[in-house]
């Protein structure tokens, strides 16, 4: 297996998922805007939402995979018969949480969005949205279990490929509704629950070839079994603390008219690179690390967390740069059409630029607490996700009403920085990591080629400025144009320098 083919065929689908994905949002823009029904249904969707992030990019499969390979290791009936009875338990938990929303989605809307209680009218619609969208929970839920089978047999592209459903699904129900003049954001709300339901179909299909499930009710839970599910939540709390964090922002946010949507739609645009930087690398890694670890083969182990680490920040140091430098002319370029005002414009840009700052340390963090998933060890990576959550909250309450919602991702990126240099104390403490230099001399050709980019970047952004201001009507060409022309600048530079040599990132 190699890391770069892997992480380059998930980046691919994620990619394309993405981009379908801001197609959707450029649709929401233009016809809700940051209006009431935009706040209502983005509440709705974040909570279902969030909770898909948490289970499909990569946090179900580090409590996951590391079991299942081991069970795989020493039987394959074994393993099957582990599979199945965690997917039994799993199908179970998960009615009972949707049934339990479905009955107190009032309460769980004022949990998540406290400042739509002054307003009865959008704290009513997104109480509607909420109980259509919240199934959407249990498919999606389901669909990691079985792209957690996929990715134990090293096989990617199904389960990255999987997400590009939803964003085709309401793409399609935003044009009929808007044609059809239907309510675009309830319409959208049923999309959502549609989706979940065709992405576990299409996942089940690719998975028989590898397994087939076998519902299992029996009381007696195996050993292997409940050591998993003791895991499992320690494992999404820490894996999934970025979106944890943005669930966090969310809450605060609702106090402030239009903050919601404003962090929603900055939150798309750096999602891309976390994806590519972050869920990509750490998700193909994880199983080949997990593998070499039960083997005890630790020559491997250190390749591999090395190459995984450089890899990442090979993704994640351009894209952070491109986010603090072109933050507005991107916002503008992808959403300042329609509803969506030039003041909503430079709001959402300077949230962008916030949490740009701290791309590389989002990155990091899953790729960090892998090293700790990979050891059968999601008690440390829970704490340390606690402290990142801890100073989040703590930062963004103390100086909320002095700044306003872009507190919110200055204190995502500062928490998670300091949860990176924890972690990296913890693996040093206990001899987890050892970095070798050939990472050391690599991460400087990387800063050297990110800065390389950054020039070209602010050099065609002022040769084009007039062409990308918010009453340009071709501004997205351009700033596509721009940002594949810096995207190349960086590539050639990394080429020279000896970065992109495939064999470099064999796990072999």
């Amino acid at each position: 297996m190699n890391l770069l083919s892997s992480a380059s065929i998930f980046s691919f689908f994620t990619l394309i998922s993405r981009i379908l994905g801001y197609l959707r949002d450029i649709l929401i823009a233009i016809f809700l805007g940051a209006s009431i029904f935009a706040d209502a249904f983005f509440v709705a969707f974040r909570l279902p939402n969030t909770f898909r992030r948490l289970f499909a990019e990569g946090t179900f499969n580090a409590a996951f995979i590391p079991s299942y390979t081991s069970a795989k290791l020493k039987d394959k009936k074994k393993g099957k018969k582990f599979a199945d009875e965690v997917f039994s338990i799993l199908l179970f938990i998960l009615l009972l949480i949707v049934t339990l929303a479905e009955i107190f989605t009032p309460y769980l809307v004022y949990l998540i969005a406290p400042g739509f209680i002054t307003d009865d009218i959008k704290f009513n619609l997104a109480v509607e949205f909420t109980r259509i969208t919240f199934p959407f929970l249990l498919f999606v839920s389901l669909s990691s279990f079985f792209s957690g089978i996929l990715n134990s047999n090293n096989k990617f592209a199904a389960a990255a490929a999987a997400p590009i459903i939803l964003n085709v699904i309401l793409i399609i129900t935003i044009l009929v509704s808007y044609f059809q003049n239907l309510n675009i954001s309830k319409q959208l709300s049923y999309g959502v629950t549609i989706a979940g339901i065709i992405q576990l179909i299409f996942l089940i299909y690719f998975t028989i070839k590898f397994y087939r499930p076998n519902l299992n009710f029996k009381l007696k839970i195996t050993n292997n079994v409940k050591f998993f599910f003791k895991k499992l939540l320690p494992s999404v709390f820490s894996s999934g603390v970025t979106q944890i964090n943005i669930l966090v922002g969310t809450i605060i946010a609702s106090f402030q008219s239009g903050a919601v949507s404003y962090l929603y739609y900055a939150d798309r645009v750096y999602q891309i690179n976390l994806a590519i930087a972050g869920i990509a690398v750490g998700t193909v890694s994880l199983p080949v690390l997990s593998k070499a670890f039960k083997l005890k083969n630790y020559l491997k182990v250190e390749k591999i967390q090395n190459d995984s680490i450089q890899l990442s920040l090979l993704l994640s140091i351009p894209a952070s740069l491109g986010l603090v430098i072109a933050s507005e002319e991107i916002i503008n370029g992808l959403f300042g059409y329609g509803s969506f005002t030039q003041n909503d414009v430079e709001i959402t840009s300077d949230a962008l630029m916030f949490f740009g700052f701290g791309i590389v340390a989002f990155a990091l963090v899953k790729i960090l607490s892998n090293f700790f998933f990979a050891r059968d060890d999601t008690k440390t990576p829970f704490y340390i996700s606690s402290l990142i959550v801890f100073l989040n909250v703590i930062i963004s309450l103390s100086f909320f009403n002095q700044i306003g919602f872009l507190i919110i991702p200055i204190a995502t990126s500062i928490s998670t920085w300091i949860g990176v240099l924890t972690f990296l104390y913890f693996l040093q403490q206990r001899n987890y990591l050892i970095l070798q230099k050939k990472l050391l001399n690599n991460f400087c050709k990387i800063l050297i080629s990110s800065i390389i980019m950054a020039c070209a970047l602010v050099l065609a952004l002022e040769k084009y400025s007039n062409y990308l201001q918010y009453t340009s009507t071709f501004k997205s060409i351009y700033l596509l144009v721009i940002v594949s022309f810096v995207g190349i600048v960086y590539l050639l530079s990394c080429y020279l320098l000896g970065l992109l040599k495939i064999k470099n990132y064999k796990t072999n």
